[in-house]
């Protein structure tokens, strides 16, 4: 399906979709940023395989150039413009600086890709929101330019200053109620002596940057509690990557995921992707299939952890935080309002007077002073190596219809046959696809229920692919 699938659908590429898109120039901003990317990539994976950028693939990159879509609207914004929210301080520091900007949004879901060239590193945030649009609007508004000011002196460092020293070997909590879990997919040994670089400094300032930006959205939804009290509903799941050369980073806070795909075989080829030219839809369909029922050499590997009702460790945790109240959990949701377990925002489930300033009908029976949500991160560190493939970024939308394992196969067969499709666009129109079968519906029946309807049938889905030969791709419904 090459076209697009509705107004509400945001993809990429998607060139030669919508005829009033105007084509950009070599000068203009999207060329700007895929510059960006191609110095980018070429650093992050320089020593693994070279990255090429023609014409017609830096056309196939243009996943981070978002297109105006109904009411949503992405721009691709310069270092000049500003975050969105008045804060001088943090526009300033992204001035002089040459980093590109791509956001989107669909439903409550929105997307942040920031590729730095002064830095060298791509950062990726899916904000999944829920009860309206303010938690992910402040969000995408917001969290980088905290993260960033959290990373100065371990990942860029004024050049009048020294880098600051490691504060610690492992990553703590930053709350009291609770430590938040941490994987690092390295050795035990935490400081990489080449880059000299302690990854667990760098974990603690992506949650940092996260915890002050919960902080200030707490502090503004309290000051307007009486005028808008439906401010303590909205939040949102948090999903964060930042790619610095070999090293990814990730937290997640909620029930989106990183699911990575790793070769079975070490050397295997890429040179094994196949073309399809000039063939009829039957035939490309028979070799769809034909290549979906052979043995896959990608493996999934969940670099995040969900969290949610899902999840056993995380229901007897909250429970046991709440001796005293027998329906904390109650129909597999947290007061049986909630499926996820941590969030950001959704202030009526952490502290009883955000409750209390709801409707009646809104309200939850709080007992104690206990929160029942936080906003604690699982924080991750990953070394690429010649294995990893590519990297699938996710709300939950996705997982609803999708394993891990049936995902990366999708992508991979996808990627094989069509080597210069969108596996990102792919992926959201198989989850509508399924949606409208399980539904009973056809998919075009299913297309033309409004947007806000059509959440009975599906969530909202943004995915991010990012493939490790310097391409990268997303799609939203």
């Amino acid at each position: 399906m090459s076209g697009p699938i509705e107004r509400s659908f945001i993809s990429g590429p998607m060139e030669n979709q919508y005829d009033h898109i105007q084509r950009y120039k070599l000068k203009s901003k999207k060329w700007g940023l895929i510059r960006s990317l191609k110095k980018v990539f070429t650093s992050s994976f320089f020593g693994y395989k070279e990255v090429k950028f023609t014409e017609k693939n830096i056309i196939n990159v243009s996943e981070v150039k978002f297109i105006e879509s109904n009411n949503n609207v992405g721009n691709v914004l310069s270092s000049e413009n500003s975050l969105g929210d008045d804060d001088d301080e943090g526009n300033d520091s992204f001035r002089g600086q040459n980093v590109q900007w791509a956001q989107g949004k669909a439903g409550e879901d929105r997307v942040h890709v920031v590729i730095s060239e002064e830095h060298g590193w791509v950062f990726v945030g899916i904000y999944d929101g829920f009860n309206g649009p303010d938690a992910t609007d402040f969000l995408l508004n917001n969290l980088y330019s905290n993260v960033y000011k959290e990373l100065k002196g371990l990942l860029w460092n004024d050049k009048s200053e020294t880098p600051k020293n490691s504060m610690s070997n492992e990553v703590v909590s930053l709350r009291n109620s609770g430590v938040s879990k941490v994987e690092h997919f390295v050795p035990n040994q935490e400081f990489d002596g080449v880059s000299g670089v302690d990854h667990s400094d760098v974990l603690k300032a992506l949650s940092e940057g996260l915890r002050k930006t919960e902080a200030l959205y707490l502090e503004i939804a309290d000051m307007m509690v009486n005028e808008n009290p439906e401010l303590a509903l909205m939040g949102s799941c948090v999903m964060v990557m930042l790619l610095k050369d070999q090293d990814v980073y990730l937290l997640n806070v909620g029930d989106s995921r990183a699911v990575l795909a790793q070769n079975l075989e070490s050397d295997l080829s890429v040179s094994k992707f196949r073309r399809i030219n000039e063939q009829s839809v039957s035939s490309i369909d028979a070799l769809y299939r034909a290549e979906s029922d052979r043995k896959h050499n990608l493996v999934p590997a969940q670099l995040t952890m969900d969290h949610s009702t899902s999840i056993k460790e995380e229901v007897v945790r909250i429970r046991s935080e709440h001796p005293d109240d027998a329906f904390a959990i109650k129909n597999d949701r947290v007061k049986g309002s909630l499926k996820v377990t941590r969030a950001f925002g959704a202030g009526y489930l952490k502290q009883a007077k955000w409750n209390n300033a709801l409707l009646e009908m809104f309200r939850i029976d709080y007992i104690g002073n206990s929160p029942y949500i936080n906003c604690l991160p699982s924080l991750h560190h990953h070394t690429l190596g010649s294995r990893d493939k590519f990297l699938i970024l996710s709300s939950d939308g996705l997982y609803q219809y999708f394993t891990n394992e049936e995902a990366v196969s999708e992508v991979e067969t996808f990627m094989s046959i069509f080597p210069e499709g969108d596996p990102a666009q792919h992926l959201v129109e198989e989850v509508l696809f399924r949606a409208a079968k399980k539904a009973g519906l056809n998919f075009h029946e299913l297309l033309d229920i409004p947007q806000g309807d059509r959440r009975k049938y599906h969530d909202d889905v943004s995915i991010i692919i990012l493939s490790f030969e310097g391409r990268i791709w997303k799609s939203s419904m």
